[in-house]
């Protein structure tokens, strides 16, 4: 089996034989791997500034560091970033990547349109709003997931693209941003047209939200998306504790803790790398990763190092470590 079609199996809680399928949600330190600047940290304004020419170059450039990305450290899925960030460019991406690695790897990108945890400026804003004028966010949040819609329609035509990562952030390591009965009423409905509405174009859904997801985890799992990653243990989601519960509904992609991976000892991260596997394996269903991402500023050799106890101990018993 190709990378992809283990990923999918995955995704749709298949048996699998080998090593568990890996990816990470963004593997930021491309530089460091092959000289080379992550297509997201290229510098938006000047692409206006250069001729199509030039423009071509880059995207050749950005497509071959997502795929070098994936040979080098075995993933089985890409996530895109299109620099400019269009439905245009989004296709162009994918055309590129297929066309230099055919259907080896699963491609995704961001698809969400709810609302996450708006950011310092805007946090006291959005709160006010949500009680001076909820059907007026109501309704705005309505329009952003018929406009997401309507995107993933047409990518859904040029065809190519594997399914899309629901990247907004909802909760805190202390716990969600919204308290549950105010996301069941300004986030769950949304979230679940949307992955509905993906789902009905074929396309395959990962809801991504970092920070303790515990006390709305019954209605993300409500909103039927095929994976939920990054069960994030610096906010104490314990991965033993969702396989018991939606393991049977849901993949799960993670966890291994970030924090350790960055500030830990050696003994610290091999021990979260097991925990993760040793919980998320059983009964397939189970794609692994770290609790976010390979983050700028992360020492390689210790994703590198979280790797290699992967390929070691990441094999389902008797069944060897092929593709």
């Amino acid at each position: 089996m190709q990378p992809r079609e283990r990923f999918i199996a995955a995704l749709e809680r298949r048996p699998l034989t080998g090593r568990v399928p890996h990816f990470e949600l963004v593997f930021f330190l491309t530089m460091e791997a092959f000289g080379k600047v992550h297509p997201s940290h290229r510098h938006y304004g000047q692409w206006f500034q250069m001729e199509e020419k030039e423009r071509e170059l880059h995207r050749a450039e950005m497509a071959q560091i997502y795929i070098d990305t994936a040979e080098r450290y075995d993933h089985s899925a890409i996530f895109i970033h299109p620099n400019p960030d269009s439905v245009d460019e989004t296709m162009r991406t994918v055309d590129l990547i297929r066309d230099r690695a055919g259907d080896r790897y699963f491609i995704m990108r961001h698809g969400d349109a709810t609302f996450s945890i708006p950011d310092g400026t805007h946090m006291a804003e959005f709160s006010y709003r949500l009680f001076d004028e909820p059907n007026k966010v109501k309704a705005e949040a309505q329009l952003r997931v018929n406009q997401a819609l309507d995107r993933a329609e047409t990518l859904a035509k040029h065809g190519g693209l594997d399914g899309f990562a629901l990247c907004a952030d909802y909760c805190f390591n202390s716990g969600p941003f919204l308290s549950p009965d105010q996301f069941g009423e300004f986030i769950t409905p949304y979230l679940a047209q949307l992955t509905k509405g993906y789902r009905d174009l074929g396309f395959y859904v990962i809801k991504h939200t970092d920070g303790n997801i515990m006390p709305i985890l019954d209605q993300l799992a409500s909103t039927n998306p095929h994976a939920l990653h990054s069960l994030d243990p610096q906010g104490g989601v314990d991965i033993a504790e969702v396989k018991r519960r939606y393991g049977d509904q849901l993949c799960l992609i993670g966890n291994v803790n970030c924090g350790m991976l960055d500030t830990g000892s050696d003994e610290e991260v091999t021990q979260s790398v097991r925990y993760a596997l040793q919980n998320g394996m059983p009964g397939g269903g189970y794609i692994f990763s770290t609790s976010n991402c390979i983050y700028t500023g992360m020492r390689l050799g210790r994703y590198e190092m979280m790797l290699d106890i992967w390929r070691r101990e990441g094999n389902y018993e008797g069944q060897g470590t092929g593709d």
